[in-house]
């Protein structure tokens, strides 16, 4: 690291600096005796993360303002995201609730691929924490260039130190035969102010410059990105990312998880293709043409966490949903995502029944989606323990559900009535006669099957539902700022790529001319540009020769 120093001209520099901050003199004695041209970066400007003596604090500001750490870091986060697509994300699943489909589905990977959590890499701590440590790198690589380069940029000094003109990569040095070097230096200046370059003049010295904008293009791009990430971190901010599925059978009124809205499918219609719509290998198949959820939203205005009350409902919108045609309102969409034309069993109205005394209690309205907990029937008392969707007897042998849908639901009961242990006995009930056989329903429930029973007399007594619609809901609030980071970022590059910051110092000294331009790209057209300049002025100049030290552009 540099020391202090102070330079002939009288400015006193910080340490970690190259070039005199003012005229641009070399100060580092290994590079005041070197012809090579100087680097100018920062135009010899000190970085924070060359301070001398580094503390704590200064140590992780220079371990995140390494452009390598950056890389290294974007590289690790792109072969973290690589894993998270070997297999779904448990996130592409309508609903996930069984921990055995990677075993099931993929075998022993599958399985390792659970256990190490990368069934929702995206979602992650570590990866989020890598995105975060991407960002904080933005930052600090960010300030630790921007604020040097911006001081070097804005305190230009127009009479530069020769050995700084001569030092650059395009040069210029020659004998002028005109007396009057202050009318000479205008004249060169008029012809600069031409080619749309800003023009500084002090006597016989000259700055041009242009395009300075450019510079700022990276650092613009930075703050796009940075932005971007903000954006993406801010999805785990409750209420502001929600994309999860809706299973709504028609007629039905469901809510939608983590939000104060209810949807309801007023009606569900699908059109399929005719056989003469279809190629030769598909005709006599059902192929959906088209299918259309008639939907209503309503907010709840009112008992909306009572349990025991129904909640009051304001209906806020509707519209036929269609696929790539969601429902949308205040940043909620409920996009058609799939259909089950399958009719699903949605209650029963049984009666119970006391074997011994023939008497019959009921009927009582059992919802195969939302039960009561509590039914009085004359002398019994129903209390419901649980309830089974998908009922299963899982590998411990104990009763269990395989998915959420209804497609063999089952409820246990804890029972209470004449004749029974005061405490109750329980009682398993399956509405579907197939199940009641297929799981043996009586020899589950023991002595307690000889007692009552629960009996449907006819299907009128049955309540199907119709269609399902399937349906993705999704709120991303923070997407507009996604879009607002990508754009700045994308500004920020065409800003570097398609401008590029030239500039041009000279001096006259005893009729010597001494020219040196810099620019933080494409030298061919800047050294094309010098040398247009000087013809203009009755020098006539190879552009090859303008090279310093050799130095092909």
């Amino acid at each position: 690291m540099f020391q202090n120093t102070k330079c002939e001209c009288g400015h006193q520099n910080h340490a970690g600096t190259v070039l005199c901050e003012s005229c641009g003199k070399p100060l580092i004695a290994e590079l005041a005796g070197d012809n090579a041209p100087l680097e100018m970066r920062y135009d010899g400007a000190a970085r924070r993360s060359q301070k001398a003596n580094p503390g704590l604090i200064d140590r992780v500001w220079n371990f995140f303002s390494s452009v390598k750490i950056a890389v290294i870091l974007i590289v690790i986060t792109l072969l973290g995201a690589m894993l998270g697509t070997i297999y779904p994300q448990e996130g592409t699943f309508i609903n996930f609730n069984d921990p055995d489909y990677y075993e099931d589905t993929y075998g022993l990977p599958g399985k390792i691929y659970y256990m190490l959590g990368l069934s929702h890499t995206y979602e992650s701590w570590w990866f989020i924490g890598l995105l975060v440590m991407i960002g904080t790198s933005l930052v600090i690589c960010s300030l630790d260039r921007v604020l040097p380069l911006y001081k070097a940029l804005n305190k230009q000094q127009i009479r530069k130190h020769l050995q700084f003109i001569t030092r650059q990569k395009v040069v210029y040095t020659g004998r002028i035969e005109d007396t009057d070097t202050e009318g000479w230096t205008a004249r060169l200046g008029e012809q600069l102010r031409k080619r749309r370059y800003k023009v500084y003049r002090d006597g016989d010295a000259l700055l041009a410059e242009k395009n300075r904008f450019s510079r700022w293009g990276p650092y613009i791009n930075h703050i796009g990105l940075i932005l971007f990430l903000l954006a993406v971190l801010a999805r785990s901010i409750p209420g502001w990312h929600m994309d999860t599925y809706a299973a709504v059978p028609e007629g039905d009124t469901v809510r939608l998880a983590d939000t104060n809205y209810y949807l309801k499918n007023v009606e569900f219609s699908v059109d399929y293709y005719s056989n003469e719509e279809l190629p030769e290998e598909l005709q006599d198949t059902a192929r959906a043409k088209k299918y259309e959820t008639k939907a209503e939203l309503y907010e709840c205005v009112d008992n909306c966490t009572d349990i025991m009350g129904d909640p009051v409902l304001e209906k806020v919108a509707e519209h036929n949903i269609i696929v790539n045609s969601p429902l949308s309102y205040k940043g909620l969409k409920a996009y058609q995502f799939d259909y089950d034309p399958t009719p699903k069993l949605k209650a029963v109205n049984p009666m119970l029944v006391d074997k011994k005394t023939g008497e019959a209690y009921g009927p009582f309205h059992l919802s195969i989606t939302e039960p009561e907990l509590l039914y009085e029937l004359g002398p019994y008392r129903l209390e419901l323990i649980t309830r089974f969707m998908d009922f299963t007897i899982n590998e411990q042998g104990k009763p269990a559900t395989k998915s959420r849908e209804p497609n063999a639901p089952a409820f246990l009961f804890l029972v209470k009535g004449p004749d029974l242990d005061p405490a109750g006995e329980t009682f398993i009930y399956f509405p579907k006669q197939v199940d009641k056989q297929r799981f043996s329903q009586d020899l589950l429930n023991r002595e307690l099957a000889d007692r009552i029973e629960f009996r449907v007399d006819s299907m009128e007594e049955v309540e199907i539902s119709g269609a399902t619609s399937h349906l993705n809901i999704r709120v991303d609030k923070a997407m507009p700022y996604i879009w607002v980071g990508a754009a700045i970022s994308m500004i920020g590059l065409v800003m570097g790529f398609y401008w590029n910051h030239r500039r041009i110092w000279l001096r006259i000294d005893n009729g010597i001319l001494s020219l040196g331009a810099h620019t933080n790209k494409n030298w061919y057209g800047m050294r094309n540009d010098v040398a247009a300049v000087l013809r203009k002025v009755d020098i006539e100049v190879d552009p090859k020769s303008l090279d310093n030290g050799g130095n092909k552009t």
